[in-house]
């Protein structure tokens, strides 16, 4: 089973804690997901974050509704939390968090995930497209934090 590996970065204009308390809201997660995923919190709120916690979503890829299953594997506020999917689209997901503080009061955040497509080796065909699905996901993503962020200062 091949892994694959995406990496994004941004630099926002806020202190750690306070991006990392955005994350820690699970209802903040369909803000900064494209409208495109149909993207729906399952589990009802209020969602208390923390190592072990379970979150359940609806999203829509290229209009077939899917379930996700979200398991928060590690937890460490205010530097880091790891999210794994237990039920979804890909075969192995895991996606770290980190934020860091740097000396002029901003917060890089820095998102790795770890991924592998179900159906091997036939998913292999799927990879590109997979590759472009994620970046433009994180791209998005990216943008509206930012936004967010500015708009907070």
């Amino acid at each position: 089973m091949p892994e694959f590996l995406f990496e994004a970065e941004s630099i926002l204009p806020a202190s750690r804690e306070s991006v990392f308390a955005f994350f820690s809201n699970a209802a903040n997660l369909a803000r900064i997901t494209p409208p495109s995923l149909g993207f729906e919190t399952l589990t009802p709120p209020p969602i208390e974050l923390r190592e072990g916690a379970l979150i359940d979503y609806r999203i829509r890829l290229h209009g077939f509704p899917m379930k996700w299953r979200t398991l928060i594997s590690k937890w460490n506020p205010p530097h880091d939390f790891i999210d794994e999917q237990l039920r979804g689209p890909y075969r192995t997901w895991i996606h770290h968090h980190q934020f860091a503080e740097l000396p002029d009061g901003q917060t890089r955040m820095r998102d790795t995930v770890c991924y592998s497509l179900p159906f091997a080796p036939f998913s292999a065909v799927a990879l590109p497209f997979v590759r472009r699905e994620i970046a433009g996901i994180f791209a998005f993503r990216q943008h509206v934090i930012r936004e967010l962020f500015s708009e907070a200062r």
